[in-house]
C-alpha cells in the first residue's frame, strides 16, 4: 500500500543561522540577504531614556540627542544598545528582565532575528547601579600588578555577561602628558610601558569573561594642548609612535581586544574619526586588527560641528566609514537616514558599508547572536520567574563578597605613601583631629565614571546602592579607643575660609591631625576632576591649601592623606607634613585601605603612576621627558617633581645586591641576561617593586632621559631575599628613527634597576653590537623578571 501524501522536509536553516558553516560563509550569506538600509541599521545604536535636556554625562548632548522611534527604526534591525544599565538607577534583575524583553522585540521584528550587541561603561566597575565601585584605573596603575588587575577585570566582566551586557568601553590607554587635564583618573599613568602592561591585563580579563574590551581613545586625546578637554593636540609622529601608540600596539597584539573607539582630538589637523591612515592603515593594516572601530559618542557628527571637515551628516558619516569607523554611538544622528540616502544616490559607497557591516556581523556571530538557538534571557535570569518583576527585585547581586573583598586588595595595593618621618604607622594615638571636606564624605572614594558619581547624581533620591564608608568610619573601628573630633574646616572647592579656625583649634587638641583633602570626581566642570574638569594649574582646590598651610602652624604631627583623581602640588606641606599618603579614587573599599595604612595593619606597596609636581604651574611635564626637559641654568623653572614617577615608601627596608651580567654586549637582534639580590632587611614584611629602566646615551634622535622597560613584585618576608633573573631583550631599546621606521641602534646602554625614575639602585652599562636593525610590531615587547622560588 503506498502513501500519496507529500513527505514533510524541515526548513533548511539560513546560512548565517548556522554554526556548522564558517563564519566567513554565514555573514557573507546575510550580507547578500539584506537591504541598503538593513545593512546600515547594523551600524548604529540607539541610546533609550538618554536626556536632551543637557550634556549629562556626554559632550554636547544637549545638541546631538533626538528622540528615537523605535517601531520605525526595529523592522530594518538595529547593531547597538546603549547603556541600558547605565543611564539611570535600575534594579540590576529588573535591568535585565527589560533588556531582555527589548532584545525579543528587536529580534522579532527585524526579519533576519538579530538582536543587538548591548554596551556599558566599566571603567572602574559595571556602571550601572548597584555593582562594584573598583578604584580608578590611576589606582590600577599605582598596583604594578597587571595580574591582580586581571583578576579585577575578569570579575567586573562576568557581572556585565550576567545581565545580558555584550561590550564594555573601557580601558583607557592614554598616557598622562599633562596632569591639569581632567581625565587623569580614568588613564593608568605617564609611562607607556605600565599603561601598556596593566591596560593589557585589563582587557584579558574582560575578553575571558566574554565581554569585548573596548580600547579608547585612538589616539592623543590626553595630550591635547594645555590639557583641555577635546583640544587639539600638539604631538609629533615620533611622540605619537614612541608614547601614545605602544599602549594600544600591546593592547591588541596581546590582550586580544575586540573593539578600539577612535578619540575625540585631531591631529595635525586629522580628526581621529576621519584618520584613514590611523583607522586603517596603522591599526588594521599594519597591526592586523580584526575587530570593531566604534564612535566615541557623538564623535562622528563632531566631524561637522566641531571640526568643520564635513558640509552635512551625510559627509561626516562617509569620512568616517571610509577611515574606518563600523559603528556610530552612542545613537543614530549620521548614520540613519543621511547616509541611507548618501548610498542611494552615489555619494558614499555601498562597498564602505558592507565593509563595515561584515565586522560587526562578524563579532555578533561570535557572540553566539546568530545562532538559532540564541536566547534573549542572560544567564542572570536562567530559571527565574519572569512574569512577576517585583518578585526580581534584589535577587541580582553585583557587588557580593567576593567583589568586595577584590575591591579592597586592589585599594591596598594601590595606596602609596609618598613621605613618613616616623609618625606612621600611628601608635594608638588618643586624640584624632579629623579635619578636611573629605574625611566625612561618602562619594570621596569615586571617580567621574563610578554609577553614583555619574548618573546617581542625576537622581538625588534614589539610594546610592552601595555601601561607600567614609574614612571617619573606618578609622573609628581600626581605633577604638581613640577620641576623634571631625571639622570640615573647608569645602573641596568652594573656597570658604569660615571652618578653618576650628579645624585648626581642633589640630591642636589633637595627638595627631589627619587632613583628608583632595578631589570631588564629577563631569563637565560638576566636579575638580573628570571629564570636562580640567584645571589650570596644580593647586589643590579651593581653600584646601590655606586648611593644610594653617594645620602645619599649629605643630601638631599633620599626616595628609588625599583623595583625588590627579597629583596635586602640596606647597609647603611637601616637607612639612609627618607623613602624605595618596589614594586615586580607591573605590567603595579604599577607606578600609587607606585605614589599615595608617594603623600600620597594613604595609604600604603602592607606587606612583605620575609624578607629584614641587609647583603647581611647571606643567606639562612628564619624567619622560629628554635633557632639555629636565631641571638647567638656562630657565628659571625648575620641572624636578617633588615626588617622581615610581615613588612609593614602604614600612621596612631593602638591600640590592650582587648585580651581574652574563654578558657586557649583545647583538642588536639578541638579548641580555642579568641578575641581582633583593633581601627585606627590616622588620617587617613588604613589597618592594623593582623597576628596570632604560637610559639611551647617545641615539640619532632625541630620547627621555630614561624610559620604564620592565618591572615587579616582591613580597618579602623579614629577613627573606630573592635571587630575581632578568632577561632584556634588545628589541626593549628600539624607537623611531629619523625615516620613521622603528630602529635598534648599535652603542652603550645603562639598564638601570630602581625604586622610582629618580632612583637606580644598581646599574649595568651594556653595548649592543652589529648592524641597526628594523623592527615592526612583531617585536618582542617586554623584559624578563623571574624571582627564583
Amino acid at each position: 500500500m503506498t502513501a500519496n501524501v507529500a513527505e514533510e522536509k524541515t526548513p533548511a536553516v539560513p546560512v548565517w543561522n548556522d554554526p556548522a558553516q564558517s563564519l566567513t560563509v554565514r555573514v557573507s550569506a546575510l550580507i547578500e540577504a539584506m537591504t541598503p538600509q538593513e545593512k546600515i541599521a547594523q551600524l548604529y545604536g540607539v541610546w533609550v531614556g538618554a536626556s536632551n535636556e543637557g550634556g549629562d554625562v556626554a559632550p554636547h548632548q544637549h545638541d546631538m540627542e533626538e528622540a528615537v522611534d523605535l517601531d520605525a527604526l526595529l523592522p530594518a534591525g538595529l547593531g547597538q544598545l546603549t547603556r541600558p544599565f547605565g543611564t539611570a538607577p535600575v534594579d540590576p534583575a529588573l535591568g535585565a528582565l527589560s533588556l531582555m524583553r527589548t532584545q525579543a522585540r528587536i529580534a522579532a521584528e527585524n526579519r533576519f532575528g538579530i538582536p543587538a550587541l548591548a554596551h556599558e561603561e566599566c571603567l572602574a566597575g559595571f556602571a550601572a547601579w548597584g555593582a562594584t565601585a573598583y578604584p580608578v584605573p590611576l589606582s590600577w596603575g599605582a598596583t604594578f600588578d597587571p595580574v591582580l588587575v586581571r583578576r579585577m577585570a575578569a570579575a567586573i566582566g562576568r557581572d556585565m555577561r550576567s545581565v545580558g551586557v555584550h561590550q564594555g568601553l573601557a580601558p583607557v590607554l592614554d598616557v598622562v602628558r599633562d596632569a591639569r587635564w581632567g581625565r587623569v583618573e580614568e588613564t593608568i599613568g605617564e609611562d607607556p610601558y605600565l599603561v601598556g602592561t596593566v591596560g593589557t591585563a585589563y582587557v584579558q580579563g574582560l575578553e575571558e569573561a566574554g565581554v569585548v574590551a573596548t580600547l579608547k581613545h585612538f589616539v592623543g586625546y590626553s595630550a591635547s594642548r594645555a590639557g583641555r578637554n577635546l583640544a587639539p593636540s600638539s604631538v609629533g609622529p615620533r611622540e605619537r609612535a614612541d608614547v601614545l601608540l605602544p599602549p594600544f600596539e600591546m593592547a591588541v597584539r596581546e590582550g586580544g581586544a575586540r573593539s578600539v573607539m577612535h578619540a575625540y582630538t585631531d591631529m595635525d589637523g586629522i580628526p581621529a574619526a576621519a584618520d584613514e591612515e590611523l583607522l586603517t592603515g596603522l591599526l588594521r593594516d599594519a597591526w592586523g586588527f580584526d575587530g570593531t572601530v566604534v564612535a566615541d559618542y557623538f564623535g562622528i557628527a563632531f566631524l561637522k560641528t566641531l571640526h568643520g571637515i564635513a558640509g552635512d551628516w551625510a559627509d561626516a558619516a562617509g569620512a568616517a566609514l571610509r577611515a574606518g569607523v563600523d559603528v556610530e554611538l552612542p545613537t543614530v544622528k549620521t548614520f540613519g537616514a543621511p547616509l541611507v540616502e548618501a548610498v542611494a544616490d552615489g555619494r558614499v559607497p555601498e562597498a564602505l558599508i558592507d565593509r563595515a557591516l561584515r565586522r560587526v556581523l562578524a563579532q555578533k556571530a561570535a557572540l553566539g547572536l546568530l545562532d538559532p538557538d540564541w536566547d534573549p534571557a542572560p544567564p542572570a535570569l536562567h530559571g527565574a520567574g519572569l512574569d512577576d518583576p517585583d518578585a526580581l527585585r534584589g535577587s541580582i547581586d553585583l557587588d557580593g563578597p567576593g567583589n568586595r573583598e577584590l575591591a579592597r586588595t586592589v585599594a591596598e595595593e594601590a595606596v602609596v605613601l609618598l613621605s613618613n618621618d616616623g609618625t606612621l604607622p600611628l601608635a594608638g594615638p588618643r586624640r584624632i583631629a579629623l579635619l578636611g571636606p573629605n574625611a566625612d564624605e561618602p562619594t570621596a572614594v569615586l571617580g567621574c565614571y563610578s554609577f553614583p558619581q555619574h548618573i546617581g547624581v542625576h537622581h538625588p533620591d534614589s539610594p546610592v546602592g552601595i555601601e561607600l564608608p567614609t574614612l571617619r568610619d573606618t578609622l573609628a573601628a581600626e581605633f577604638p579607643d581613640a577620641e576623634f573630633r571631625a571639622v570640615r574646616g573647608t569645602g573641596v572647592d568652594d573656597g570658604d575660609l569660615s571652618g578653618i579656625s576650628e579645624a585648626v583649634r581642633a589640630a591642636r587638641d589633637a595627638d595627631v591631625a589627619v587632613a583628608v583633602l583632595g578631589d570631588r570626581a564629577g563631569l563637565f566642570g560638576r566636579g575638580t576632576s573628570g571629564e570636562g574638569c580640567d584645571v589650570e594649574s596644580l593647586t589643590l582646590p579651593g581653600a584646601q591649601q590655606q586648611l593644610l598651610d594653617a594645620l602645619l602652624d599649629t605643630g601638631t604631627p599633620v599626616v595628609t592623606v588625599l583623595l583625588a583623581g590627579r597629583p596635586y602640588a602640596l606647597g609647603r606641606a611637601t616637607d612639612e607634613s609627618a607623613a602624605i599618603v595618596q589614594a586615586f579614587f580607591p573605590g567603595e573599599e579604599g577607606t578600609h585601605a587607606i585605614a589599615g595604612i595608617l594603623s600600620g595593619r597594613l604595609s604600604p606597596s603602592g607606587r606612583l603612576p605620575v609624578s607629584v609636581p614641587r609647583t603647581p604651574g611647571a606643567q606639562p611635564t612628564t619624567y619622560l621627558g629628554p635633557r632639555l626637559a629636565h631641571a638647567n641654568d638656562v630657565s628659571n623653572i625648575d620641572p624636578t617633581p617633588a615626588f617622581p614617577f615610581g615613588h612609593g615608601l614602604t614600612y621596612t627596608t631593602f638591600d640590592w645586591t650582587n648585580l651581574t651580567v652574563d654578558s657586557q654586549e649583545a647583538s642588536t637582534d639578541g638579548e641580555f641576561s642579568l641578575a641581582l639580590t633583593v633581601r627585606n632587611t627590616g622588620r617587617r614584611p613588604g613589597t618592594e617593586i623593582v623597576q628596570l629602566y632604560l637610559h639611551d646615551p647617545v641615539a640619532s634622535v632625541v630620547q627621555p632621559v630614561q624610559r620604564l622597560i620592565g618591572y615587579t613584585r616582591l613580597d618579602l618576608d623579614p629577613g627573606q631575599a630573592r635571587r630575581l633573573h632578568v632577561t632584556v631583550p634588545a628589541d626593549l631599546a628600539a624607537f623611531t628613527g629619523r625615516d620613521g621606521q622603528r630602529i635598534i641602534e648599535p652603542g652603550t646602554l645603562e639598564l638601570r634597576f630602581a625604586t622610582s625614575s629618580t632612583q637606580p639602585r644598581l646599574t649595568a652599562r651594556v653595548t649592543l653590537t652589529g648592524p641597526q636593525r628594523h623592527v615592526d610590531h612583531t617585536r618582542r615587547l617586554h623584559a624578563v623578571l623571574a624571582p627564583d622560588a
